[in-house]
């Protein structure tokens, strides 16, 4: 890393750790605002430049400022690429794709476009019952047949398949458009507990930062089998809060410990910006 990145590094982490402080001391004060100003999410999108698309959850998207993909647009030089967010809070993998809003993002979708998948966050959740969303364990071809009360499949029974098979179907419609699809590790959770392979953190702490829900496996193995970068900013991320610590990082996560502050989310977007330029994506060119 150059020292000019460095000191970025420092400089972000630094106004990251500060504006919460600042609110924190004076709770009846508006929320701080991100030091950057987003595009509009759902902005037109020029025909004439090539686009990426963020597909995820609520960790990307939710509500005003609060997800990453919010914060992405103003890493890109957007006089040469658009930059689409449309991840949809509450949904898995499957239920993207079950609810239609995978449908809607693949007819955008035309040669020379990115994709960037980030699911998982919701996909341990029910097979059936009132939220529907959940899927199977792995990324093999196993099913499950279960009857469904709610959700596109109510009164029907609908074949239930593994988290990768959900993402290989996307991966391989994306990429039959002439898209480049790429698989992104999962954001991180203010979940802190003792090191466990190592007596000190990336940050010389005693506590580690939660960096792998479970899926960070199958996502390599999807990324081998399927022949797609495999964009890891859970590592990146992780080091960052660690360099926090625990205290500076819940202040960036005031509601509950996946979703994060308006800076948290910062944070996150420019985590995944860096973590494209360590795998030499040609996605990373665009960037500022």
């Amino acid at each position: 890393m150059s020292r000019s990145s460095s000191i970025h590094n420092l400089f972000l982490l630094a106004s990251l750790a500060l504006a919460p402080l600042a609110f924190a001391q004076n709770p009846g004060a508006p929320p701080p605002t991100p030091a950057q100003h987003h595009l509009p999410t759902d902005q037109p999108l020029n025909p004439h430049l090539p686009t990426v698309f963020v597909v995820g959850d609520s960790t990307a998207r939710n509500n005003a400022d609060l997800g990453w993909g919010d914060h992405f647009a103003p890493l890109f030089d957007t006089s040469r690429i658009n930059v689409a967010n449309r991840a949809i809070a509450g949904r898995s993998a499957r239920s993207y794709i079950t609810e239609g809003h995978w449908a809607k993002v693949l007819a955008e979708i035309k040669p020379g476009d990115f994709v960037l998948f980030q699911l998982g966050h919701n996909d341990s959740g029910d097979l059936g019952g009132s939220k529907p969303r959940g899927d199977l364990k792995g990324i093999g071809d196993e099913t499950q047949n279960v009857p469904q009360i709610s959700g596109p499949f109510a009164g029907q029974v609908e074949t239930v398949h593994t988290y990768g098979w959900y993402l290989r179907k996307m991966i391989d419609e994306a990429r039959a458009k002439g898209a480049s699809p790429m698989l992104l590790t999962l954001t991180v959770r203010n979940i802190w507990k003792p090191c466990s392979d190592a007596k000190v953190n990336s940050a010389g702490g005693q506590t580690c930062i939660e960096r792998d829900m479970g899926y960070t496996s199958s996502l390599r193995q999807l990324a081998s089998e399927e022949r797609v970068p495999l964009i890891d900013m859970s590592d990146i991320a992780a080091n960052r809060f660690e360099a926090l610590g625990p205290a500076k990082t819940a202040l960036l996560f005031p509601h509950d410990h996946t979703h994060t502050s308006p800076q948290g989310a910062e944070l996150n977007a420019s985590a995944v910006a860096e973590a494209l330029r360590q795998a030499n994506s040609p996605l990373a060119s665009y960037l500022k």
